[in-house]
């Protein structure tokens, strides 16, 4: 329980998540506050209600939906006190104003505030629209409450999601690795066992990690949008994040062709040439080490004794398993050059978590890059 608890503490991750929820109280409290005690309205129930929808993951998502959000909010008051003076409250005068309030909540402008016309309408007309100071009232009570989440979104810590996009982009490479290593020890140690599907499945899990990482750069970029905050300036236009990520679908897609060309008709075991075989399964295992150590210098050693091997093998003439081995031997080459800029970026630079004292940091000192 205790490592559960140290590792969420300095998981990027679970800090923003706190920052969030936080912000969202403080502005929904703020809102109340300012509702129910400054301005003393009588029901000021939305106004904490609309500082809670408005506070969102960046700052020009607060802003960019804000605006639909209160033209939602506006919509939904106004025409809660249409239906109700035209139709009073009844199940006729409910239906009447889910269906209106749906209709208008799908129009393509709202995005995803589909339902905030809806439920914002029906808790107006269910709690009093009688009289144009209940209305004026519930205008206002939005009001505050956007503005509230509005100004707390960007001035409480204006979310910056580099964090979390750095940190799963610095675990793919150490995915990748990994693999490369686990394929090789197989073909030296495993008598020709080629688990050609667990392998292509763990490239998939890589590509679905890569999925992610894109989704979080684009976040970070949003989140730079708009914000404040100086160093925001840097993540507006990511394009060297982009780019190893361009490279980390490479190596994954080329981990992928050398896995299948591994499950070829030409088992390792049986048809491979020795000057071949144990050479190469030696530098795939390098290879893999390196690149989950994010060491460039031994990714360049690595490339080094490829080309090596490459004019050996040439010298030595080309055999019937020659396009085998060739095949191997380029998807070899082009995940080192892809990952070589990958390494040297590796680990990519963060401010620390809160409370980053709770670091653990190994008996000799700090561990290598991943």
């Amino acid at each position: 329980m205790g490592g559960h608890w140290g590792d969420r503490l300095r998981d990027p991750v679970f800090w923003s998540d706190v920052v969030q929820l936080f912000k969202t109280v403080v502005a929904a409290v703020i809102a109340w506050v300012l509702a129910a005690t400054t301005f003393d309205l009588p029901q000021p129930f939305l106004a904490p209600w609309a500082a809670i929808l408005v506070v969102h993951a960046t700052v020009y998502r607060t802003f960019s939906r804000g605006l639909r959000q209160v033209a939602a909010a506006v919509l939904a008051v106004l025409l809660a006190a249409l239906v109700g003076n035209l139709l009073g409250l009844d199940t006729v005068a409910v239906a009447v104003l889910i269906v209106l309030a749906l209709g208008l909540g799908s129009l393509p402008w709202f995005g995803t505030e589909t339902t905030t016309i809806a439920t914002t309408a029906l808790v107006v007309l269910t709690t009093g629209f009688s009289d144009d100071t209940r209305l004026l009232s519930r205008l206002l009570d939005t009001g505050i409450g956007i503005a509230v989440g509005l100004a707390v979104n960007v001035v409480v810590w204006p979310p910056l999601r580099r964090r979390t996009a750095i940190v799963a982009m610095n675990r793919i490479d150490d995915g990748i690795g990994e693999l490369l290593v686990d394929i090789g020890t197989a073909l030296d140690q495993g008598g020709g066992v080629v688990d050609v599907a667990g392998w292509i499945e763990r490239t998939r899990d890589l590509d679905e990690e890569l999925d992610q990482a894109w989704a979080l750069v684009r976040q970070a970029r949003e989140s730079a949008r708009m914000n404040p905050r100086r160093a925001a300036h840097e993540f507006r236009d990511p394009t060297y994040w982009t780019d190893l990520l361009r490279r980390m679908e490479q190596a994954v897609a080329e981990t992928r062709s050398m896995v299948r060309t591994l499950g070829g008709p030409l088992n390792p075991s049986d048809s491979w040439e020795p000057a071949f075989a144990g050479p190469w399964t030696s530098l795939l295992v390098a290879a893999g080490q390196a690149v989950a150590d994010a060491d460039p210098g031994e990714i360049g050693a690595v490339r080094t004794r490829l080309e090596h091997l490459v004019d050996e093998l040439s010298a030595g003439g080309r055999s019937g398993q020659w396009p085998v081995h060739g095949a191997l031997l380029i998807n070899l080459r082009n995940i080192i050059d892809a990952m070589d800029e990958v390494a040297a970026a590796n680990p990519l630079g963060q401010p620390p978590v809160p409370l980053s004292r709770l670091r653990r940091r190994p008996a000799g000192g700090p561990g290598p890059a991943a």
